[in-house]
């Protein structure tokens, strides 16, 4: 059976994410994403109302042309999890496709109202929900299966398609989590047992963020202690305190919201996407947030909450808010800016429950926010965080678990897929033979 993989959006970058499997007559497409730093340097930008065209042009969402060269045709559209440079094009560009999206439960329902909001296209692609562990039949002689794994999201997988010349294993995104605050383990003896299996692996595609880390990623459980820690220690102190993490960092939100009640604060969840993550978790009963606890996204809500804050006394809450990157729009940015009835005071508390994305948009505008709140005397306290991604012992681990006839590194742009090529090449790989570095808009013939 030929094997083709076209390489279409995040071989040359952070975001825009897709990748598409060719077996035989049948493509399957892993992943439809975003690079949200194309969109945010542009001002007011309303990508709901733009053409695929246009925010193609941007290099906000995949090329998919390349696609008429893959002589086949879509069986199904396969995001990994529910990050917007992993499901953020699904929107603009799924309905060219006559195949369902297939993706977990939670993973699904953020497509969903993504789809809801469009408002150039209409999207008319079945949505399927399938579970961590279950399979799927796909064409002709093919099987699709989802392993769990850990991630800074909940309910994310790595895509197995079994083929009769191997398996190829989607390997974005996952750290290697053995004791998570949500949900399951990654599930490393399936991926040795898939090693094992028949043909074996033929390709893995891997996520190369952290490739150039040293040791290993630490659990979510080392942030829940580190949030813990921070939270205690100001316990005594009477003015504000301010959090912002990643929105869809459910775990890490749930962690926030039960130290801040700790120390006698009342929690509250501002921002759209604030409201949009969480209130899908609670929904979905991934997490069981206190009955009094606000979710607040619409900006005149949000502000009479600041409102309320201000009236009743900073020193009884604890404001989580958006904006851990500097988005100009979000929470913590319009705090920095004055522009909230949230008043900051000198030795005020920020935590960044996140790290700066390290991509120049995202650098900049983190980088302008925190200046703007030191100038109202705001104290940071920076990095109370974990990675999503593996850093280099895990990938070890994982090459030696799947032991991958091909390896194709993704994710990131030139200079970190380098330090993967490096790190693969240390394990026996070699450029050119079964290491294959690419660029968006490629094709890699596995199988002639």
């Amino acid at each position: 059976m030929e094997i083709d993989i076209a390489t279409i959006g995040g071989y040359e970058e952070v975001g825009r994410q897709m990748t598409a499997v060719r077996a035989g007559e049948d493509i399957v497409v892993f992943d439809m994403g975003l690079n949200l730093s194309k969109v945010l340097i542009h001002d007011n930008v309303e990508t709901e109302r733009m053409h695929s065209l246009d925010l193609i042009d941007m290099g906000a969402i995949p090329d998919d042309r390349v696609m008429s060269d893959l002589d086949g045709e879509v069986q199904a559209i396969v995001p990994t999890h529910g990050h917007l440079d992993h499901i953020g094009a699904i929107s603009k560009l799924a309905h060219r496709y006559d195949a369902p999206v297939v993706a977990t439960p939670f993973t699904i329902e953020l497509v969903q109202q993504q789809v809801e909001s469009e408002e150039k296209f209409g999207v008319g692609n079945d949505l399927v929900k399938m579970d961590a562990g279950e399979t799927m039949e796909i064409g002709e002689g093919l099987e699709l299966e989802f392993v769990n794994v850990t991630h800074s999201i909940i309910d994310a997988i790595n895509p197995v398609l079994h083929t009769p010349e191997g398996s190829i294993i989607y390997g974005l995104d996952k750290r290697m989590d053995h004791t998570p605050v949500i949900g399951d383990p990654i599930d490393m003896d399936r991926f040795r047992e898939i090693g094992r299996e028949g043909e074996g692996v033929l390709c893995y595609i891997e996520d190369c963020t952290n490739a150039g880390r040293k040791g290993r990623t630490p659990s979510e459980q080392h942030a829940r202690n580190h949030v813990k820690d921070v939270l205690y220690s100001m316990e005594d102190y009477d003015g504000g305190i301010v959090a912002t993490t990643f929105s869809s960092q459910i775990a890490r939100v749930t962690s926030i919201v039960e130290f801040a009640k700790d120390i006698g604060r009342q929690p509250v969840l501002l921002g759209r996407s604030m409201e949009k993550y969480s209130g899908t978790a609670e929904r979905l009963d991934f997490v069981d947030f206190p009955d009094d606890l606000g979710m607040f996204g619409h900006r005149q809500s949000v502000d009479r909450t600041f409102k309320r804050i201000m009236n009743e006394g900073k020193e009884n809450f604890l404001p989580i808010v958006t904006g851990h990157q500097g988005e100009p729009r979000a929470m913590l940015t319009r705090m920095g800016r004055g522009e909230t009835p949230y008043q900051l005071d000198e030795g005020d508390k920020v935590i960044f429950s996140a790290r700066v994305i390290p991509e120049p948009t995202n650098e900049g505008q983190r980088y302008q926010s925190e200046q703007l709140l030191r100038m109202q005397g705001a104290r940071i306290y920076d990095d109370v965080h974990v990675s999503g991604h593996m850093s280099q012992e895990g990938h070890y681990e994982m090459l030696n678990a799947i032991q991958p006839h091909h390896v194709i590194p993704a994710h990131n742009d030139m200079e970190h897929l380098a330090r993967y090529i490096d790190l693969a090449e240390s394990q026996g790989y070699r450029m050119g033979r079964d290491l294959h570095a690419t660029r968006n808009g490629n094709v890699i013939s596995l199988v002639e």
